[in-house]
């Protein structure tokens, strides 16, 4: 089987080509080497590749700056999926797609069926739920949340530069989601495109937190690694005290138990993985 990557130099992105099954060869595309706004452009690149699976890890992820840039977030994450849906249908290819749990609104205050209504806060949310419609129904669409892996711009990273820099850092308390490993949801999406499914599912690690929690999980964790010499103040804030131009979901643990059956059983617990990946920083770098 022949698979086509799309955004393969992010975290996602190196996380599907490390965990790809063995005999699955595998094609990486990103920013420099394909526009994926242009339709001629990705039209000639899956033409040309032939690929049985198309892999859509590409997303604009700059949630703020969509307040003010939503035209570019929405090519990206809407224009970008229907053309990448088309090609795959022109030229017998599988589409699986990757949202987000910004696509709900956090009024719930219990977990996110998939079949649950969307109501995004924020241009973000808005876009990649138009991403979702932009799929067709032959198409695996999978929401995650909180993703962070050892490399690449994310949560984790950020707190360990911070908590070795700063005599204390402050982190929101009140918005409530679930950290997901990239490798993990990568190795999920090889397992649930394999089965052939398709539709809507959720995926993150088991679990939930709020943003303090796991900033606090982060230092327990690297202190105990040696990652960081001395331990900081995790001072709990709230989502006023840390405005921002889009509104976050205060809410958005997402129902994993249809995508549990596919996989064969529940997903590893956040605070697991999270120490898989201060482990590996310790040994890679």
């Amino acid at each position: 089987m022949k698979a086509l990557i799309v955004g393969s130099k992010g975290q996602l992105g190196r996380g599907l080509a490390a965990t790809a099954p063995m005999g699955v060869e595998i094609v990486g595309h990103d920013i420099d080497t394909l526009d994926i706004t242009d339709a001629a452009s990705v039209d000639a690149v899956v033409a040309s590749e032939r690929p049985h699976l198309i892999l859509n890890a590409a997303a604009y992820t700059a949630v703020d700056k969509a307040e003010s840039d939503e035209d570019a977030a929405y090519a990206v994450n809407a224009t970008a999926v229907g053309l990448l849906a088309d090609a795959a249908r022109k030229h017998d290819a599988r589409l699986v797609h990757v949202s987000t749990d910004f696509v709900f609104d956090g009024v719930a205050g219990t977990p996110y069926q998939p079949d649950a209504p969307p109501n995004p806060l924020s241009a973000y949310g808005r876009t990649k739920l138009a991403g979702e419609h932009a799929t067709g129904p032959e198409a695996l669409i999978v929401r995650t949340a909180w993703v962070y892996a050892p490399t690449g711009g994310n949560f984790v990273r950020t707190m360990l530069r911070l908590m070795a820099a700063h005599p204390q850092v402050r982190v929101v308390a009140d918005q409530i989601g679930t950290p997901t490993y990239a490798p993990g949801l990568a190795a999920a999406l090889w397992t649930m495109a394999g089965q052939g499914a398709q539709g809507i599912y959720h995926y993150t690690d088991a679990g939930a937190a709020s943003w303090y929690d796991f900033a606090v999980a982060i230092q327990e964790e690297a202190l105990t690694a040696g990652l960081l010499d001395a331990a900081v103040p995790v001072v709990p804030i709230t989502t006023v005290d840390f405005p921002t131009p889009a509104a976050r979901p205060s809410y958005s643990v997402l129902d994993k138990t249809s995508t549990f059956a596919l996989l064969g059983g529940p997903t590893p617990h956040w605070r697991t993985n999270l120490r898989t990946m201060i482990a590996e920083i310790k040994t890679h770098g």
